[in-house]
């Protein structure tokens, strides 16, 4: 690996871990600044839910997580663009309700502007089977 290759895997790297932290903590501020205005977030079934809508669930107190990880498993970067995989794990409420803990694949799309990474997209996939 190149050290320029280095360098961005660590960025994106220190992004998840970003990311992951406001996650757990609802952190919607921080989401605002780690989201790209035009994000779009699909959900493991389908559904797609605006930036506004994705900060909208911790705003109004609906979504609570109690734990919230993201392991990163594969990195590709573009330039400005980078495509992250990794599996996110996250103990969480909806309007006071225990949601089933969750084991996800996830796909990131992020941007840097400026050396400033966003997330422009993220998909979920639930994920029953082991982590490969």
């Amino acid at each position: 690996m190149s050290e320029d290759a280095a360098q961005v895997s660590g960025e994106l790297r220190q992004f998840g871990e970003k990311w992951a932290e406001a996650e757990r903590e609802g952190d919607v501020s921080a989401l605002d600044e780690l989201l790209s205005d035009d994000f779009i977030g699909v959900g493991p079934l389908g559904f797609l839910l605006t930036k506004e809508q994705w900060l909208g669930r911790y705003k109004s107190g609906d979504l609570a997580n109690s734990q919230f990880g993201w392991e990163p498993t594969a990195i590709r970067s573009y330039g400005s663009a980078a495509v992250v995989i990794g599996v996110q794990t996250q103990q969480t409420s909806y309007k006071g309700q225990p949601v089933d803990g969750g084991r996800f694949r996830g796909t990131q799309v992020l941007l840097s502007d400026a050396g400033r990474w966003q997330m422009v997209s993220m998909q979920l996939s639930n994920l029953t089977g082991p982590v490969a």
